[in-house]
């Protein structure tokens, strides 16, 4: 199978205008992009794609071995950079694929020119004076709700993730994408983003990289990004104001500017 159709990649805008690749979050898929890629597209060339299991790609390639660590979906990443033959690209990933884009800019660093880590968390469980937002006993609760009803996890933890209690409608629409993933696809994912460690490839980025955090976020709270900040040297922190985990949908127009201004692209 090639790999534009394993990934069901979508390429819009020109040719000629800055490479964007969006790679979306756990249980996710590119579908969650919709309301900035229209806006970055406009001058910049961008990249939609689904990790396998997600959205409408087939599993195909899929192994617990291989995907029980996030490498197997920087692998992908690059994949997908070298079938495609993709220069110059800043990699935009919402989420674990934040630092499953880090992992790809050290696997392609002739192709990766920069990044964009839009909520990211390079670990998520507290570890001394890190503060990740969550004990190891939280984690723990969560994979094994998320074990033992996929389902009912979505619904109750979707609207928690989104963060928007004024706008319902952007939890359900996140429980609908989690519910199309296959379950024991998602339980593997999950322990890979959960349970992951990236703290110690943070000095190692030798690209520009742009973080985008929310000033409200249940899942990946201000510190973290501060210490992604602090730990990227040449690093640009930006703070939406917005709340949630996902502000390619709570505000799509700022997490669009902030990517565009990032690359020196206009609206």
């Amino acid at each position: 199978m090639d790999v534009a159709t394993k990934y069901r990649v979508t390429v819009r805008g020109p040719e000629d205008g800055p490479v964007l690749l969006l790679a979306h979050g756990f249980g996710c898929d590119q579908h969650m992009w919709r309301l900035v890629e229209p806006i970055l597209s406009r001058t910049c060339r961008v990249v939609l794609f689904d990790f396998p299991g997600a959205g409408g790609a087939q599993a195909f390639g899929w192994s617990e071995e291989r995907y029980s660590r996030l490498d197997g979906y920087a692998e992908d990443v690059a994949a997908i950079c070298r079938e495609l033959d993709l220069r110059d690209v800043v990699v935009v990933g919402h989420s674990v694929s934040a630092m499953i884009g880090v992992l790809a800019a050290e696997l392609e660093p002739d192709r990766v020119a920069g990044l964009v880590l839009v909520t990211p968390s390079p670990r998520y469980i507290d570890d001394g004076d890190y503060r990740g937002g969550f004990s190891r006993a939280d984690i723990d609760e969560l994979l094994e709700s998320l074990d033992s009803n996929y389902l009912g996890w979505s619904a109750a933890m979707a609207p928690v993730i989104m963060g928007n209690p004024d706008r319902p409608e952007l939890g359900r629409e996140l429980t609908n994408s989690f519910c199309r993933m296959d379950p024991r696809i998602a339980q593997v994912f999950a322990r890979a983003t959960f349970l992951s460690d990236s703290r110690a490839d943070l000095p190692g980025v030798a690209v520009p990289a742009l973080i985008l955090q929310c000033a409200q976020d249940a899942i990946a709270p201000p510190e973290v990004g501060a210490y992604v900040h602090e730990h990227i040297a040449g690093s640009r922190l930006v703070t939406l104001d917005a709340t949630g985990h996902c502000p390619q949908l709570s505000a799509p127009d700022q997490t669009a500017a902030a990517i565009l201004s990032f690359v020196g692209a206009q609206r």
